[in-house]
């Protein structure tokens, strides 16, 4: 049964060591729980961003709570380079598995489908092939000559994203983004925010049940007014990019990185 819980309880669901699946600024980022995993500092995460991360992602590494990432990019958009990535990409602060975005769809959808790997074309050729060792170079079964690149299913302890709404039952809305619905279905479990809970049934009726994702796949909710922030989130909230390119300046030194980590901490305490 999905529980509806404080942010602090379902930060501390994840746990050093695990395996983490957030999604692109885009999606969903669950900023308001970052700030409360952050605060109980689980160690050496493996973060895998679907496909790409920015902020939230460089905020984990900046605090030294990443010990492996993978991911096909992390960068904040029009705010330029994600600061703290690319010192720890420079320093060899974790282990960095690139990706491409096609090969981290099809490791969640392996994993979503129940199988051991899924087959991908397009990274035939790539140099990544020689750094990433757990893909393979198989022969077609069904053609000749016919070289086909495989990659493993990904499964992540966690899912973690934010959404526009739940219910009390524990279905959560995740309107067009379908990635949101694999990382949940490949996961282990499932950690949302929400910036309402609802005392109607998201599933009442057809209309209404349209991108819902069904409670029997959410572990734990929490609500957290704008909790996407300084990220936006689809049909409620812009980004705000001044926010966002504020932290890009501060985040250039460790200094700076930690100056601003410590008012974004601040916020989401009193917020809560």
């Amino acid at each position: 049964m999905t529980e509806v819980v404080s942010l602090e309880r379902l930060a501390r669901q994840i746990r050093s060591g695990m395996k983490i699946a957030v999604p692109a600024d885009y999606c969903g980022v669950a900023m308001a729980a970052t700030a409360a995993i952050i605060a109980h500092r689980p160690e050496n995460l493996h973060l895998v961003c679907v496909p790409v991360s920015g902020m939230q992602g460089d905020m984990l590494i900046g605090e030294g709570l990443v010990g492996t990432l993978e991911t096909s990019a992390v960068t904040l958009g029009e705010a330029g380079g994600a600061p703290r990535f690319v010192d720890g990409v420079r320093t060899g602060a974790f282990h960095l598995m690139d990706a491409t975005c096609p090969a981290i769809h099809s490791g969640l959808i392996a994993a979503q489908k129940g199988v051991p790997f899924l087959p991908i074309r397009g990274i035939l050729g790539s140099d990544l092939l020689e750094t990433r060792t757990d893909w393979r170079i198989i022969d077609n079964p069904f053609a000749e000559n016919d070289p086909i690149v495989i990659v493993p299913a990904i499964h992540p302890d966690i899912a973690l994203f934010h959404a526009p709404e739940a219910d009390r039952f524990g279905n959560v809305r995740v309107g067009r983004r379908r990635e949101l619905l694999t990382m949940a279905h490949a996961a282990k479990a499932t950690l949302v925010t929400v910036e309402r809970l609802s005392d109607t049934s998201l599933l009442r009726d057809e209309s209404s049940a349209a991108g819902v994702l069904p409670a029997l796949y959410v572990d734990r909710i929490a609500v957290a007014a704008r909790g996407a922030w300084p990220l936006g989130l689809w049909g409620e909230y812009p980004p705000d990019n001044a926010e966002i390119a504020r932290y890009a300046a501060m985040a250039r030194t460790p200094e700076g990185f930690g100056a601003y980590m410590d008012t974004f901490a601040r916020r989401w305490r009193e917020a809560a």
